[in-house]
């Protein structure tokens, strides 16, 4: 495959993020958190795939070995064929989870009805299967309308999207192109979506260089998404979130 010039690889991460967050009612959805905080939510979709292990076992490990904080909204579909890997996540007190949707469905394309049962499958799940609840929710490919985030708001969930793109499952960027590009969106207060489902595939070099680099040096703490909105600024450290 010819290499992408540094234009055009900003342009393909430009397009991505228009891909994702759109739509009505914006004042219930969340991108982000106070920009007074020094944190950033490093945040990992795990949407169903039909190859692969769907498990990216080797930047979990990572996140683990350095108890760095993290959000993953999974899929319903997703948890059904990783038991052993959900129970992984629940387990790690540095770690949190969300739902993103029972078959990753395009939501504006349903009707209320069916919205709800998409929404509401990967949150039943987890509360049968595993006894946790979660109020952090993430729609499928960022896609929302109204009935959407009512939806949400009904249900008494917290409508997470994020305002930095890394387009970690992009084959042609690479690990330098998204460090290089985040470097230059992310910013206090931060929510970067990630994948953590295989298929990105420089995700933990990437997260690896923002953790030892971009982040430290500018003073900004990996956090969970309800660290970043709820108790930013309260002197918790990396060995404090449960």
């Amino acid at each position: 495959m010819r290499a992408r010039t540094p234009q055009a690889v900003g342009a393909v991460l430009a397009l991505l993020a228009t891909l994702g967050p759109g739509g009505g009612a914006d004042a219930q959805v969340i991108r982000a958190g106070p920009k007074a905080c020094r944190g950033v939510a490093l945040t990992f979709d795990m949407c169903p795939v039909r190859g692969g292990g769907g498990y990216d076992a080797a930047l979990v490990a990572s996140l683990v070995a350095e108890r760095t904080p993290a959000t993953f909204f999974l899929s319903g579909r997703w948890m059904a064929t990783h038991d052993e890997e959900v129970r992984a996540l629940l387990a790690a007190p540095f770690f949190e989870v969300g739902t993103h949707g029972q078959a990753h469905a395009h939501l504006p394309q349903l009707d209320a009805a069916a919205q709800r049962a998409e929404i509401e499958g990967p949150i039943v799940r987890l509360r049968t299967t595993y006894g946790r609840e979660t109020v952090l929710f993430r729609p499928p490919y960022g896609e929302y309308d109204e009935t959407t985030v009512d939806l949400a708001a009904r249900l008494g969930l917290r409508f997470i999207l994020w305002n930095a793109v890394s387009g970690d499952p992009d084959p042609s960027l690479s690990a330098e192109a998204i460090v290089r590009h985040l470097s230059e969106v992310v910013r206090p207060g931060g929510i970067i979506v990630f994948h953590a489902n295989g298929k990105g595939r420089h995700t933990r070099e990437v997260v690896e260089a923002l953790r030892a680099d971009l982040l430290a040096r500018r003073g900004l703490e990996p956090m969970t998404v309800t660290d970043l909105l709820d108790r930013c600024g309260e002197g918790r450290t990396h060995g404090d979130h449960h």
